[in-house]
């Protein structure tokens, strides 16, 4: 059911808020985990790293549709915590409308920039027809993604983060039973995967809209939510639109370093690839603090709770600072065993690569895990514009480094592990002035 967090403790709301996140998060990422370890195990390097190539593109889309979809309900957030049910549902209606269009237009582009994209990625050739058929398949079944990312934001924009878990966990074990009947018992090598993953995520969008339409009633939309308005269409597309641009940069960032990885051949791509999907796991709390922040910073927002904001982010920075220094030492001293999770003995080199990359990575975790706090507490209260700014510092930061250490001062591949963390140092620090900032403006301004 939904939930007010403009009232009681904030701490005990955001941890209860948190709490399946947590689980919906890791279950999420073992969509992609599960297919690279039965990829990695069962087809081989290649396979692995064609997944891995087309890993970056995967995750632009998805950054993409959760950007939105994240933006477009802070609006519904702001409306439920201001007791304002109408244009709440005028909010999810809007919402669903300019969703179903940027679907279209992600889907049809990316069939357009798949052949000229690939080449710039100085993909290899022997993974060029897997990487492919890989991102075409999702390209088809973004309508799921988007779909599940969307009716998610909307449950935890109204309070509710245990549902979309529970589905998400259902259709996880559906993923992986499939990505094993297609690959195992079909045949299908890395296509499989892809439409395993598709499948899974469709599943996900149907509960979910399932529930929501028995269970929440202040959610049955009428004909007249439907109505459209341009100024409430400009007025989400003013939040949805910088959130998109801001996870597309981060997308992009990825993709580019991706590209520079590509550059060293198979086996430190399915590296890079084992290593990225251990980090993004090890980040889960961190990232659902990010979330709760966002749903606690909108509705308090809409509520003029200002102080319960700041309590909040004082609170949630701390415990996100503990999340991160533990999944530093884990990952730190037990990072081989996690990595070899991945794939089958006898690779040495991709094991090597794949610890290079974590062991330069995990000291910079406090930094990172402060970007999800400020950044979404920023975004719960409607300024896009910030977090979009700190997106372009990192996407700077990270591909200038990347470049600069892997090429121009011939670190090779260590010049590409370092250059996430360079990027969440000065990502973090942005973001840090930003909401002491916006926050002190509000505060001002509605005295």
């Amino acid at each position: 059911m939904e939930r007010s967090m403009t009232t009681g403790n904030s701490l005990k709301l955001l941890l209860t808020f948190m709490a399946p996140l947590i689980i919906g998060n890791v279950f999420q990422q073992m969509y992609s985990i599960s297919d690279i370890i039965i990829v990695g195990r069962t087809i081989g390097v290649n396979a692995l790293a064609s997944v891995g190539a087309a890993a970056p593109i995967f995750m632009l889309l998805v950054m993409i549709t959760m950007g939105m979809s994240n933006g477009f309900t802070v609006l519904t957030g702001q409306f439920f915590g201001a007791d304002d049910l109408e244009k709440m549902r005028r909010s999810v209606a809007m919402s669903m409308m300019l969703s179903v269009a940027a679907v279209i237009f992600l889907a049809v582009g990316m069939f357009v920039v798949i052949d000229p994209l690939l080449h710039l990625m100085n993909l290899p050739d022997i993974l060029y027809e897997d990487t492919r058929s890989y991102i075409l398949i999702v390209a088809e079944g973004l309508w799921a993604m988007m779909a599940y990312n969307f009716f998610s934001a909307v449950l935890r924009a109204l309070g509710d983060s245990k549902t979309p878990v529970a589905f998400l966990i259902i259709a996880t074990i559906i993923n992986v039973a499939l990505a094993l009947l297609f690959i195992l018992q079909f045949g299908m090598g890395v296509p499989g995967s892809a439409y395993a993953l598709v499948m899974a995520q469709g599943l996900s969008a149907f509960f979910c809209l399932l529930y929501m339409w028995k269970k929440f009633p202040i959610l049955r939309l009428q004909k007249d939510d439907w109505k459209w308005d341009k100024n409430f269409a400009l007025a989400h597309l003013k939040i949805g639109l910088p959130m998109a641009g801001q996870f597309s940069i981060l997308g992009v960032g990825i993709l580019l370093i991706q590209s520079i990885t590509n550059s060293f051949g198979p086996a430190t791509i399915a590296g890079f690839t084992a290593a990225i999907r251990v980090e993004q796991l090890a980040l889960q709390p961190m990232a659902s603090f990010g979330i709760a922040m966002a749903a606690f910073s909108a509705q308090n927002y809409g509520a003029k709770q200002f102080q319960r904001i700041r309590e909040a982010v004082t609170k949630c920075s701390l415990i996100a600072m503990a999340f991160a220094i533990g999944a530093g030492i884990m990952i730190f001293f037990f990072s081989e065993n996690i990595v070899n999770v991945f794939i089958d003995e006898g690779n040495e080199a991709v094991v090597k690569d794949a610890i290079l990359y974590l062991n330069c990575s995990v000291p910079f975790y406090f930094f990172l895990s402060q970007i999800f706090i400020f950044r979404s507490a920023v975004q719960g209260m409607g300024v896009g514009m910030v977090p979009l700014i700190s997106s372009l510092i990192e996407l700077a930061m990270r591909v200038g480094v990347a470049k600069i250490l892997a090429t121009d001062w011939g670190w090779g591949y260590r010049g590409v592990c370092y250059a996430s963390p360079v990027a969440w140092v000065a990502g973090s620090i942005f973001l840090f002035f930003a909401y002491r900032y916006f926050i002190g403006l509000f505060e001002r301004l509605n005295r």
